[in-house]
């Protein structure tokens, strides 16, 4: 049996670090409303944890059979049970506050959740630091038409200002954790004292920032994988997705061969798969035995104002923790033809998961 956590606040409890942390008020909602979505790929029977069991059940009803039958409980149902054995814990992400929210509620938790040590190796591997340094590069020289070039800063802000007001130079800024959209700044040929001082306290909360090129985007995608306890990397399928300066729109669910296919019509599937075998042995030497777990690696295809073909920019940042590509893939299907749908996040008067038909041609609606 295992117990699923949807933690939507994790990327932002990666940045503050502390077993004692509050999320912001819109991540509790965001958790409070979609915690039962681990209902759409958890096993019959396993055990979800959730703010309100009443509330799950009526959210998940709206889903049909895409949802399993689990057994939603709360953080004082943890406190009641006397046993946890043979339990495991599978949330959207691990960090320091969330195992500390489930020691508080059994402190049996402690045989099956990582230790110190296990945890500030999953917060490192997080840093983008780390996919810029350890995959990136790799992938960009196993290629001509792999792009993509990522810096960590650590220096004097006030150096900056030579690289940022270069005519004809866009740069984008990242936080080296951050969630959906958040901690990111655009650059275009003019480093405002805003910037410079968004630099400034960065560089002091987190160590540095990231500089990167901004790029003319013409596709977002992305590979899912998940690592088991044995440190081998399975791949689960693509993800097509759509941003705005980082900040996440939708999903499409449709089946690998559909999406392979709406990719195609941009890259050749040759360049499809060196790329998947590419990075899955780049993974192999790099993650296993370090992580255990979901992941997902975001990639875009670009347009090069110098290059007469479309390049591939293979690794925009790793995300060593379930992603929206997950909660899609769990509610396609490869075996039984289905129509293309869209999956998106909605908020009235409050969160709820959207999913609709979507149009013919994917490559169009990805602005949503």
């Amino acid at each position: 049996m295992k117990l699923h956590v949807f933690n939507p606040e994790h990327d932002i409890a990666l940045a503050v670090n502390m077993e004692q942390f509050t999320a912001p008020h819109a991540a509790r909602e965001l958790r409070a409303d979609l915690g039962y979505l681990p209902a759409l790929w958890a096993e019959d029977g396993d055990m979800v944890l959730v703010d309100d069991v009443p509330a799950a059940l009526e959210a998940v009803r709206h889903h049909g059979d895409d949802a399993h039958e689990v057994i939603f409980v709360t953080d004082r149902d943890l406190q009641q049970l006397s046993t946890l054995s043979p339990m495991k814990v599978e949330s959207w992400g691990m960090n320091k506050s969330l195992v500390k929210r489930l020691l508080a509620c059994n402190a049996d938790f402690t045989a099956v959740l990582p230790n110190d040590a296990q945890l500030n190796t999953i917060r490192q591997m997080s840093n983008r630091r780390f996919a810029a340094t350890h995959i990136l590069p790799a992938l960009v020289a196993s290629h001509p038409r792999f792009v993509g070039k990522s810096t960590y800063f650590t220096g004097q802000v006030q150096s900056l200002k030579t690289l940022f007001n270069q005519p004809h130079q866009r740069f984008v800024l990242k936080a080296p954790w951050s969630s959906s959209g958040r901690g990111m700044r655009y650059v275009d040929h003019d480093f405002t004292p805003h910037v410079e001082g968004w630099c400034k306290n960065l560089i002091h909360r987190q160590g540095g920032i990231m500089i990167e090129p901004q790029y003319d985007k013409v596709l977002d995608f992305g590979m899912e994988f998940e690592v088991s306890a044995q440190g081998d990397i399975q791949y689960l399928g693509l993800s097509l997705f759509s941003t705005v300066h980082g900040a996440y729109l939708g999903n499409i669910v449709a089946s690998e061969e559909t999406k392979r296919q709406e990719i195609s019509q941009f890259i050749s599937l040759d360049l499809l798969n060196f790329l998947q075998r590419t990075l899955h042995s780049l993974l192999v030497a790099e993650v296993s035995g370090k992580y255990v777990g979901s992941f997902g690696v975001d990639m875009m295809i670009v347009k090069l104002a110098d290059a007469t073909e479309l390049c591939v920019h293979p690794c925009v940042e790793i995300n060593f923790r379930r992603t929206m590509g997950h909660v899609a893939l769990s509610l396609s299907t490869n075996d039984v033809p289905q129509p293309k749908r869209l999956m998106q996040i909605t908020y009235t008067d409050k969160y709820r998961l959207k999913v609709s038909l979507a149009g013919d041609d994917l490559a169009t609606p990805y602005t949503f």
